[in-house]
């Protein structure tokens, strides 16, 4: 059955193409397996919840007949703004909304909260646009009246249009103050009202598809691991949905959630009690999803890809456990958390915890915060063919202490045991990959960032007392849980990849220097490239490893360190050039320090190239390589097992993996070239489409 929608017409209908109905709702209450929904342009101002799950073989698709012309919004226009008495004449406005447009859920009396969100900023969960750009909520009327420069932003002459919010309980209003700078007589004014867009109430509706829409604009709350992760768009704890081809934007926290679904026992309990640890009480909601019948048979499996996502406020995709065995592919993320408004320990592009299983493929990824956070259990994941760039802490000038907590880099795994692999991926920000973790395997990656947090971030940063933190590994390609480990540090491997050092912006460099006289147990903020992070804490290689069990029994009171020490490092077929440098141990690198590699992005009718001198510099620095040097192909055989699961760096279906292709599927053949390409060409045609984005 194919069931038609179009906002436009004249009368409600039932369905049929002659009489369509107005809302996506009135057909999401009535689809059944193998039906189709149908939707025409327009607006589509409503929280759609999907009543029915599809089959495997019989999916409920919802689509929009015109790519991204069918916009679902959680926005309701405002348009009666009056000017503010006492303001200067043309900037500052009034607007009063009636409490019962929000019905029983009012954003703007409810704020932002959740486990590990810092309150640098008392943020309520609305939002007010001019013309579809958000503007900064302040705490004060005289934060309306009088604005000031918020440092951290991005783009810092934007918060000078700020929003002021408070409740008129006598009339049970809503009233609302905004600098909009200028008269919104004929803008576009729109103010946050529904806390999602597309997402069912109940668990288990699965096998849906949404295809084509433009979503937008919701009020949804922090999505950390131990809280029910809202998104404006959220499968809730289901199996086998498709989300392709859609426009994004605007949540106030997440854009798409694959994540968690409601424990209340365990919601933000480490926010509400305190008793408990963070990382315990975490630990406690993968407990409880085990008992509650999680499986690799009822949950994940699900498909992002083709989709333009930005503008979110903390994630534009987060998960924790309900995302495992899915594909994220072909993705354009950016502009996550660049207004720096929400802050804490959950944002970045995607924000991931336990993604067994979750191939990342082919995303472009730039100008967040962060760009890719893998947060425990990162066991089967592979990071493969993605371009990130400008996914470090945006600042010029002079250093800037508010935004010391952290500098932001493409990649950031964190205590996982492995197997992750990160693979033929373009790492161009000046921080490249924070890795406080143990079990990755990086392979022909172009890295020109810096390495970070090697040795450090495990632990829960405790001044006095020890505080390791245990998290689960699992048994290979499932969600059942095999046993519960701290990282040890090492069991890394670095094959075959380019390590580029760029210059580093000067206040990043400060920020380094800073910390290396302030040392703190969560990074390190080392801005060198290369692997010599690893030269610090003794790292073995696998034979010195091996070496430290060989007479020995295991038997008897005989103490010994060897179960708690380092894990051995692999490094093999890397090249270092215009001042990265390698690890200590490692043999026969080929490095050039006086090499000046030079990047530059360039975007023409949707289409990246990378403009580079590195491939026409590579030839002659591989002939001038030490003569051990090589290259070799490498395979699932030669990375090895992860030493915790003991699991091999494999596919989800356990078959191997040879790395005979480059990041476009171009045989690399037998002898390949180290990095991302197999013969230098362009990067260019990475399957992102940007018309939207140009006319903005």
């Amino acid at each position: 059955m194919i069931y038609y929608v179009d906002c436009k017409a004249s009368l409600c209908g039932d369905g049929r193409k002659e009489r369509p109905f107005r809302s996506i709702q009135e057909a999401a209450d009535i689809a059944l397996p193998g039906d189709e929904v149908l939707v025409e342009p327009g607006v589509y101002r409503e929280y759609v919840r999907p009543r029915h799950a599809g089959r495997a073989d019989a999916r409920i698709t919802y689509r929009s007949v015109e790519p991204r012309g069918a916009v679902i919004t959680g926005a309701e226009p405002v348009a009666d703004w009056t000017p503010y008495d006492g303001a200067a004449e043309g900037e500052v406005y009034t607007a009063r909304i009636p409490n019962a447009l929000f019905g029983g859920f009012n954003p703007y009396t409810v704020r932002v909260r959740g486990d590990w969100f810092v309150d640098t900023m008392m943020a309520h969960l609305g939002e007010v646009y001019l013309d579809d750009q958000a503007l900064y909520e302040v705490t004060s009327l005289e934060g309306v009246l009088h604005p000031t420069v918020y440092r951290p932003s991005w783009e810092p002459e934007a918060t000078l249009r700020t929003w002021y919010t408070e409740q008129d309980t006598e009339n049970n209003e809503t009233v609302i103050y905004a600098n909009f700078g200028a008269d919104p007589t004929g803008h576009k004014v729109e103010i946050n009202v529904r806390r999602a867009c597309f997402a069912p109430e109940e668990t288990g509706i699965g096998y849906i598809t949404l295809s084509g829409f433009t979503v937008t604009k919701a009020a949804c709350q922090w999505a950390p691991p131990t809280a029910y992760q809202e998104g404006m768009i959220a499968p809730h704890w289901s199996r086998g949905w498709i989300i392709e081809d859609c426009e994004i934007s605007h949540a106030k926290c997440s854009g798409i959630s694959l994540g968690k679904y409601l424990q209340p026992q365990n919601e933000n309990k480490w926010l509400n009690t305190k008793w408990k640890d963070g990382a315990q009480t975490q630990r406690e909601c993968v407990m409880q999803a085990l008992n509650d019948g999680w499986t690799k048979e009822n949950v994940g499996h699900h498909i992002v890809r083709r989709c333009e996502i930005h503008d979110c406020g903390q994630t534009g995709i987060v998960g924790h456990m309900g995302g495992v065995f899915s594909r994220i592919e072909d993705n354009h993320i950016y502009r996550i958390n660049i207004r720096q408004n929400l802050s804490g320990a959950e944002i970045g592009g995607i924000k991931m915890h336990a993604a067994i299983d979750v191939v990342f493929r082919h995303n472009h990824i730039h100008h967040c915060t962060r760009g890719i956070w893998l947060d425990w259990q990162a066991q089967g994941t592979r990071v493969t063919g993605n371009l990130f760039h400008d996914n470090a802490l945006s600042v010029d000038g002079e250093l800037n202490q508010e935004q010391m907590g952290g500098l932001g880099e493409d990649i950031f795994i964190e205590i996982s045991h492995g197997p992750t692999l990160v693979d033929h991926n373009f790492f161009l920000s000046e921080r490249a990959a924070k890795i406080p973790a143990q079990g990755l395997a990086f392979v022909h990656n172009l890295i020109a960032g810096s390495l970070s947090a090697v040795g450090v971030g495990t632990n829960n940063g405790t001044p006095h007392i020890p505080s390791p933190r245990y998290t689960p590994y699992h048994v290979p390609h499932d969600v059942k849980v095999a046993g519960f480990m701290t990282v040890l540090h090492g069991d890394d491997r670095f094959v075959n990849n380019i390590f580029v050092q760029q210059k580093v912006r000067e206040p990043l460099v400060q920020m380094a220097a800073y910390v290396r006289e302030h040392p703190n147990d969560w990074d390190d903020f080392n801005v060198t490239a290369g692997t010599a992070e690893f030269d610090a804490g003794n790292y073995p290689t696998v034979s010195e490893w091996k070496a430290r069990y060989e007479g020995y029994c295991g038997m008897g009171s005989e103490t010994t360190d060897r179960y708690y020490d380092h894990l051995p490092v692999q490094t093999r077929g890397n090249v270092y050039l215009g001042g990265a440098k390698p690890w200590c141990k490692e043999q026969h690198p080929a490095v050039r320090e006086d090499c000046p590699v030079t990047f530059a992005l360039e975007k023409k009718d949707g289409t990246w190239k990378l403009r580079t001198n590195l491939y026409a510099l590579l030839p002659e620095v591989l002939q001038q390589a030490p003569a051990g040097y090589a290259c070799t192909l490498a395979n699932s055989d030669t990375l090895g097992e992860a030493f915790e699961p003991e699991e091999r760096f494999e596919n989800p279906d356990g078959s191997s993996i040879v790395f005979s292709s480059d990041a476009f599927g171009q045989d690399a053949g037998l002898a390949p070239l180290p990095g991302p390409l197999a013969d230098g060409g362009e990067l260019q045609n990475f399957g992102w489409t940007e018309p939207l984005a140009e006319k903005r």
